[in-house]
């Protein structure tokens, strides 16, 4: 589909240097960080401004090319793959913080900079912006395209709750900024709102202005252990009507806490109980969030928790938390591949919904393991390829997925929580969807980008 003459055209105004093809295109860009899903781009363009990202929609618009944009490609759906071929923009180099406003209290970005470096640099100026996605080398792009959560939503909400406005770059080529530094705005329809969570497929974030909070000046954090995970999955609805709301409520299995002290080389802090609840919690004084951890504290005891664990120094919050954050590593590293269910249901239903899991690994004589955001509901469940052939694998992969995804649907949830529809999902969201509702998705595609060149059969097509 490209031609030498494409190739030219690219050539003109990002030099040879920025235009990559056939061996010169690294296999990572391939593929996003589960891998199942893989297709090599034709060329690949090294964008460094809104002005080259326009040119090259505006190209592409005409000869009906399809576009893919990329950032550190750790999604998990296959979102940041070109199934078509044609042309991947990396966004990576477009890397700059351009702006701090601490009296509107927003940060300008463009949408290479990572999660990391954008929490360094606030934390290092007294403020925060709470969105708390597992993987800190992920682009803030990537993160709005995903509407990404993260374990600090229960208390805090997810990325489209910090995002103020957007520059955005058609797929015709056009710019357009929506939102802006205001905190109200109800001029309209709010495309801004559309763009979060679309992963790509309406249009290519070019410069993002990211809401912020004063840092916290506290944190602490619970490790409490129970019995099982009915137990601790029971006890979460108790805390949150309790109004001393934890900034995270994080549930983890004994499986899963071995794989991580195995693949750190370090000691959980307790790794003998079946099931945990790892809670935290921040404010601006110790007394504020003595009153807060008292209260939970008691109220897990009152429901059989086997113990409470203040994680109240540096070395514990790290040996805690680098753990949970190290949770997918583990696991990824413990088998020879494996794929994931992204699902959220009703707090009340979660333990039902792990419980099912179990089932199914018995049924199934497969490893999965699990783990995830109790306080909202959001599971991420890892099914284990280990031994089992290429065909078996396939086989048991998809009647597992059928199974997990009819389940949260089940239970009055959706099949994806925070890690986005991409390709991988797409079919179980169609299912869960009735055809009104998805009738109505493929006309706001449709009028966003009446060629269907940008990100094109992700979400929805």
């Amino acid at each position: 589909m490209i031609t030498v003459k494409d190739i030219e055209y690219f050539n003109s105004f990002l030099g040879e240097d920025r235009v990559l093809t056939k061996d010169s295109i690294n296999d990572d860009f391939s593929h996003d960080e589960l891998g199942g899903i893989s297709k090599m781009p034709e060329v690949l363009l090294e964008a460094r401004s809104t002005e080259e990202i326009s040119k090259i929609m505006k190209y592409a618009y005409e000869k009906g090319i399809p576009v893919v944009a990329r950032g550190s490609g750790t999604g998990l759906v296959g979102a940041s793959v070109p199934l078509q071929g044609g042309i991947m923009i990396n966004m990576s180099n477009m890397n700059n913080i351009l702006e701090l406003d601490d009296e509107n209290l927003t940060l300008t970005v463009e949408p290479g900079v990572l999660l990391m470096d954008i929490s360094k640099f606030v934390e290092e100026n007294d403020l925060f912006y709470p969105p708390d996605p597992g993987e800190k080398s992920a682009t803030i792009g990537g993160n709005i395209s995903t509407n990404a959560g993260g374990m600090r939503a229960v208390k805090y909400g997810v990325t489209r709750d910090y995002v103020r406005g957007l520059e955005i770059v058609l797929p015709n080529g056009s710019i357009l900024n929506v939102g802006g530094k205001v905190v109200k705005n109800s001029s309209g329809y709010s495309i801004k709102d559309l763009i979060c969570g679309s992963e790509g497929t309406l249009a290519i974030i070019t410069k993002a202005i990211l809401k912020l909070l004063p840092l916290p000046k506290k944190s602490i954090s619970l490790l409490v252990p129970f019995p099982n995970l009915d137990l601790a999955i029971g006890t979460v609805p108790k805390i949150i009507k309790s109004k001393a709301i934890p900034t995270a409520i994080e549930f983890m299995q004994r499986e899963v806490i071995l794989a991580a002290e195995e693949f750190l080389g370090k000691k959980f802090p307790d790794n003998t109980s079946d099931a945990y609840l790892l809670l935290s919690f921040d404010g601006n004084s110790k007394e504020e969030i003595e009153k807060d951890y008292e209260k939970v504290a008691e109220i897990c005891l009152e429901e059989k928790a086997l113990d409470v664990y203040i994680v109240d120094t540096d070395e514990r919050k790290d040996a805690v938390w680098n753990a949970r954050g190290a949770f997918l590593e583990a696991v990824k590293a413990s088998t020879t591949e494996m794929d994931e269910c992204d699902v959220v249901v009703p707090r009340n239903r979660v333990a039902e919904f792990i419980k099912y899991t179990d089932e199914l690994q018995q049924q199934f004589n497969i490893r999965i393991r699990s783990f995830g955001h109790a306080g909202d509901g959001n599971l991420h469940v890892y099914i284990l390829k280990d031994e089992l052939t290429q065909e078996e694998w396939w086989e048991k992969l998809k009647a597992i997925f059928d199974c997990m995804y009819q389940k949260a649907i089940d239970l009055e949830g959706l099949v994806s929580g925070e890690h986005g529809i991409g390709f991988a999902k797409k079919n179980y969201m169609l299912k869960q969807y009735g055809e009104e509702y998805v009738l109505l998705m493929r006309n706001i595609k449709k009028a966003f980008d009446p060629k269907n060149i940008l990100n094109p059969q992700k979400v929805c097509e």
